[in-house]
């Protein structure tokens, strides 16, 4: 060997050594950055308001609909609500949410978060307080239809934020853990509110409460939210509204939705004319949306590209089974404890206290752990989480021993809706780029509401189909019908590789730096071609 080789490798040497030396100062760098508060707040404790006002508004969003199905029989008898109609003020909210929140998300995306949040929390404020006026029930579900437009604002902005000023890393997953633990926190609270006004009070009290604790969570937004607008619309210049994709979305979603949740109810079920009509006038809406986002608008609602990344469209299709799963699960439970066990609201909404608390549990712990566990694991550990909390009830006897059967089932649940709620979340925010987080909080959330309506639809289905035909004990039906679909998510989540949510470069940072890679391996064939001519 010459001495100009060895001089050679020697150099070759030194470049790996200061090369694995600067990834070893970048990994301490990023785990420092990730655990680090971030640089918009001035203090501690405007980053823990700020916080609260996120938490507080999905835990409100949670509150105002659990909470209805428990003050639902003193409403219907105090505003005479046809037995035919009483679906329509327990389920236009979600309704209504579900189907605005992509165009929300854009909005959010344009010109930013802070005033689309504010703005959805102030009006789901007033139609809120102004549900508790109601004189009939066509205003009760006015009012309910007008409030979902406010969720509809916040709960995407809610992720934006979160995805925006959290860079990856154990910070963001202890903040992503908590804002999940507050949707069951806020479901059981919503029981407790509802049974308790109803009970000791009026049915109008727990609209009364509800809005002021939004009236207070909005004034803490608009004082601890970091002002975007400028540096969103600076940002995201080139961002634009996709009007086509609003005028056939939002109405397909309306009305299919609408068709799958009364179709059970309706005189004559599906063979109703209505329902009918429109599922297929939904349906016809759902393709035209599909070509217009796929092949004509400019900016698309929900471009094809976002599920790029891999296993993101797996991902999505497990979620949306999963979040359907819940509310399967939620609403079944209550029905099963309450009206064939025969437990009291109050007794009913203290059973659900486990799945509430093992939510702050998971929350806590999880924030601290996410980083260091495979997100496959995770996954895989909440699908059985669901499928065991839906087994447990489909097997059920109307005997049934709290502790052998409700308590396990209660915390299968929370493993079940919380891991997928964090690591999802985690993993789809990390995976979109910043000018799009509004779109990934509409996204999020679109699976979340939409799965819900969309399964308990067809549980509805099966169980009016079930009791038409002489079954007695229907909501075992939609309990293995949910079996089912958690047998289909857990053999998704067993195909997703999702590795661990540690700290890292951010989408933009590895864009940069792969960009100036690129620019020096250029250079580098430049000097090497002027060397050699």
């Amino acid at each position: 060997m010459t001495s100009d080789d060895e001089e050679q490798q020697q150099q070759q040497q030194q470049q790996q050594q200061q090369q694995q030396q600067r990834q070893r100062q970048l990994d301490v760098d990023l785990e420092q950055l990730g655990r680090q508060r971030p640089e918009v707040f001035s203090s501690t404790i405007t980053e823990v308001l700020f916080c609260t006002s996120l938490l507080i508004s999905m835990f409100m969003a949670e509150f105002f609909i659990s909470g209805f199905n428990i003050i639902l029989p003193s409403v219907a008898i105090a505003l005479d609500i046809p037995k035919a109609s009483q679906v329509w003020p327990a389920s236009v909210f979600s309704l209504v949410t579900g189907a605005f929140l992509l165009p929300f998300g854009r909005i959010a995306d344009i010109h930013g978060a802070y005033y689309v949040f504010c703005a959805g929390m102030v009006w789901f404020t007033i139609w809120s307080l102004i549900s508790g006026f109601s004189t009939n029930y066509i205003m009760l579900i006015v009012t309910r239809a007008l409030g979902g437009l406010g969720p509809a604002a916040f709960l995407p902005t809610s992720i934006m934020l979160l995805g925006k000023l959290y860079r990856p890393g154990p910070r963001k997953n202890l903040v992503f853990g908590l804002y999940s633990a507050f949707a069951p926190i806020g479901f059981f609270l919503g029981i407790i509110v509802g049974g308790a006004t109803t009970q000791y009070m009026s049915w109008r009290w727990y609209f009364y409460l509800g809005s002021i604790v939004l009236f207070i969570t909005s004034g803490v937004a608009f004082v601890t939210i970091p002002r975007d607008r400028e540096s969103t619309r600076k940002e995201n210049a080139h961002v634009k509204m996709d009007w086509l994709g609003v005028v056939t979305i939002v109405p397909a979603l309306v009305l299919v939705t609408f068709a799958i949740t009364d179709g059970a109810h309706a005189p004559q079920g599906w063979a109703t004319p209505y329902i009918i009509v429109t599922f297929v006038l939904g349906m016809l809406l759902l393709v035209a949306a599909v070509y217009v986002e796929g092949w004509v608008a400019e900016q698309p609602l929900l471009p094809f590209d976002l599920f790029q990344p891999k296993y993101m469209g797996r991902l999505t299709i497990a979620l949306f089974f999963a979040y359907g799963i819940f509310g399967v699960f939620l609403f079944y439970a209550s029905f099963h404890i309450s009206e064939w066990m025969g437990q009291s609201a109050l007794i009913t909404a203290v059973w659900f206290a486990p799945m509430a608390a093992g939510g702050i549990i998971l929350a806590t712990v999880g924030g601290f752990t996410l980083h260091l566990l495979p997100g496959r694991l995770l996954l895989i550990i909440s699908a059985l989480g669901s499928l065991a909390c839906v087994l447990l009830f489909a097997l059920m006897p109307q005997d049934a021993n709290f502790w052998a059967y409700v308590f396990p089932a209660m915390l299968g649940a929370t493993i079940g809706i919380d891991i997928t709620y964090i690591v999802s979340n985690v993993f789809i925010t990390t995976n979109i780029a910043r000018h799009r987080q509004g779109l990934a909080g509409a996204l999020i959330n679109s699976l979340l509401f939409l799965g819900i309506s969309f399964f308990l639809g067809l549980s509805d289905l099966a169980v009016s189909e079930h009791t038409k035909s002489g079954g007695t004990v229907g909501h075992k039906v939609a309990f293995w019908f949910a079996v089912a679909c958690a047998v289909v998510v857990l053999l998704l989540f067993m195909t997703i590789k999702v590795g661990k949510a540690e700290a890292d470069l951010t989408l933009e940072e590895k864009a940069e730096m792969e960009r100036k890679a690129q620019n020096q391996a250029s250079q580098h064939t430049v000097m090497t071609d002027n060397e050699v001519q």
